[in-house]
């Protein structure tokens, strides 16, 4: 499976706004946390999923979401392609991240919030969550 935009859509009239992204099931959903990264650290960096499933919905504000498939767990090639979706408050969608991947988020605005869904119990995290250094792979903001 491939990462991949899961599109929404946004209504307003005179009582205020709704957004949505009525094509997301729930389905497997074991979690979910709140990030909001500092303004003096806007990247939250590398975290891979062996198992874990990732969606990223934006609250507020706006985020890339970086992530790159894994090739070996042990050893992953400083090489691998880094692939990047921009979400914000105002484009309703959810990017999601199948297991075999590390991601990153990075912050473009202060205060923002970025809502994280997870597959995976947390009884299991410890021996699916792979952590990388910050700096593994290195995020170009073009």
């Amino acid at each position: 499976m491939n990462p991949k935009v899961i599109q929404g859509g946004r209504f307003e009239d005179y009582r205020g706004s709704i957004s949505f992204v009525n094509d997301f099931k729930f389905l497997n959903i074991e979690r979910f946390y709140i990030i909001s990264n500092s303004r003096e650290n806007p990247i939250r960096a590398w975290q891979g999923h062996k198992l874990d499933e990732k969606n990223f919905y934006c609250l507020s504000g706006s985020f890339k979401i970086h992530f790159i498939k894994i090739d070996n767990w042990e050893n992953p090639s400083k090489d691998l392609t880094i692939e990047t979706i921009w979400v914000s408050e105002s484009d309703s969608k959810i990017v999601h991240i199948p297991s075999g991947y590390a991601n990153a988020v990075e912050s473009l605005e202060e205060n923002s919030k970025l809502m994280s869904f997870s597959t995976l119990p947390l009884v299991n995290v410890i021996e699916d969550d792979v952590r990388f250094p910050s700096d593994y792979w290195l995020i170009h903001n073009d």
